[in-house]
């Protein structure tokens, strides 16, 4: 496969075969599903549209969108993650599984009604090259929606210096075997993430939450969720970042305008139609 890391690739198969979300209940599964889609365009689709989803892990927002549409190509450059999603979509016979990197997918080109691709394309070595890629398989007008790793750029100067300090944690922690990316994970997830987002909470409810406090985000998660993103946090070897500006100009140069985002959590949400 093109545009694909390797063992990046076989870190997600192992995340998605330990975590494939029959852990998450129903009631914290759509609520994360309408932060991140909080902006896509679903009365613009057309009736029985047809559509993609780009590295679909264990195909957890698939088995919501799939009763939506009339055909979803459910995508994934990882076999094992893929078993996982066709477990999971078992009840969905309007899914086709695709086993192809974003770069190489076996659609018919300007035949997608929408695509999305909510954490994903961070993961690969050229993000522009699959966005360009996505751009081909859409009909013009069609909106596509992407979920990136931001650069912390709405964030203050000593944010970003704390996470430099995590990531050189996880470009050691990430080159590990297996069992040691886990345990290290869920060690970082009940001792580190946990805490941090229990004190949010609380912060929240007398109104002093800081829009920087450090995983404030997981403030209403359930501690599968943090067991989870702290796995895929740590646990993966190639992780990129961009800045707002970053998405809208890889955005505007693959072919989409009336480019948008979230202004809430988590960033960045990015939205653009093809031309």
């Amino acid at each position: 496969m093109r545009n694909v890391d390797r063992k990046t690739v076989e870190g997600f198969g192992r995340e998605w075969t330990t975590f494939d979300q029959s852990g998450l209940d129903e009631a914290s599964k759509v609520r994360i599903f309408e932060e991140y889609f909080r902006i896509f365009p679903w009365d613009r689709l057309p009736a029985g549209a047809i559509g993609a989803d780009i590295g679909c892990g264990s195909g957890r927002w698939a088995t919501i969108v799939a009763s939506r549409v009339g055909r979803l190509y459910v995508a994934d450059a990882s076999a094992s993650a893929l078993d996982v999603a066709r477990r999971n979509l078992g009840r969905a016979s309007n899914c086709v599984f695709i086993h192809a990197s974003a770069d190489d997918l076996p659609i018919d080109d300007g035949s997608l009604d929408f695509a999305y691709s909510v954490g994903v394309l961070h993961h690969v070595p050229d993000t522009a090259s699959s966005i360009r890629a996505v751009a081909s398989k859409l009909k013009p007008g069609a909106p596509f929606l992407a979920y990136l790793y931001y650069a912390f750029d709405n964030r203050p100067r000593w944010f970003r210096a704390l996470w430099r300090t995590s990531d050189i944690a996880r470009r050691i922690i990430s080159m590990l075997p297996y069992p040691f990316r886990y345990g290290i994970s869920q060690a970082t997830a009940i001792f580190v993430y946990l805490p941090l987002a229990r004190i949010g909470r609380m912060l929240a409810a007398w109104g002093k939450l800081s829009a920087s406090w450090p995983l404030g985000y997981y403030r209403d998660k359930p501690l599968y969720v943090m067991r989870t993103d702290a796995l895929d946090r740590f646990g993966t070897r190639l992780e990129r970042r961009f800045t707002r500006q970053e998405i809208e100009r890889m955005l505007h140069e693959a072919g989409f305008y009336d480019v948008v985002f979230s202004d809430r959590p988590p960033y960045w949400c990015a939205l653009g139609f093809k031309q």
